[in-house]
């Protein structure tokens, strides 16, 4: 269990910004914490983090408009591609770095996951579990690419360009002798404590260095 004051009511999620991911990722980081948000948006869930438990907070993101939007906030966000690196960041700059449901929209995973783990000392990464019970049944009953609540664009205007699981990102972990040192899963509102590559709809993890 997470012992913090947002720590999720046992078997529940309750939204935060009406994201239940939101509401996990800020019982993951600590009051006060430096803190990376990678591909931010307009800076919803930083502004949250930085009112509320007090971080350090910047902000990387792609599009012009929203980058604006976060800073009229009042964060400091910049425009960048992080598929093109972090590397004006040096090692263990950040006490968290997040990346939240953007893993799949990326290039080079696993050299995006090297770098946010070489520049933040924990990594807190969300994601949408390809593998879920009704990816699969739309696949296997329709014979196209899946669209469901979780995954509503079409095969051609969608920005997942990487399918993964939850067995998927376990591998990678493993492979790279990165270590998840907390998982929680989503169904909706529901935590998910059995089958979760089967289950879940998202994947929320706590990745460090070994």
């Amino acid at each position: 269990m997470i012992a913090t004051a947002q720590t999720p009511v046992p078997g529940i999620a309750p939204s935060l910004l009406g994201r239940e991911d939101y509401t996990i990722i800020s019982a993951l980081v600590p009051n006060g914490a430096k803190v990376l948000d990678v591909g931010c948006g307009e800076g919803e869930l930083l502004h949250w983090l930085t009112e509320n438990k007090g971080v350090e907070g910047r902000g990387i993101e792609l599009e012009s408009g929203k980058v604006h939007k976060a800073i009229s906030k009042g964060l400091s966000v910049y425009q960048g591609d992080i598929n093109a690196g972090l590397t004006a960041y040096p090692d263990d700059a950040f006490d968290v770095v997040v990346l939240s449901q953007t893993l799949q929209e990326t290039q080079h995973p696993r050299e995006v996951m090297a770098e946010m783990l070489r520049i933040g000392r924990k990594v807190v990464v969300t994601f949408p579990n390809f593998a879920h019970w009704s990816v699969r049944v739309s696949l296997l009953f329709h014979g196209k690419a899946p669209r469901t609540k979780f995954l509503p664009y079409s095969w051609y205007n969608s920005p997942n360009i990487r399918v993964l699981s939850i067995a998927d990102f376990e591998d990678l972990i493993a492979e790279e002798n990165w270590h998840i040192e907390n998982r929680i899963f989503l169904a909706g509102h529901r935590r998910v404590t059995r089958w979760p590559n089967l289950l879940a709809d998202v994947a929320i993890c706590l990745v460090t260095k070994r």
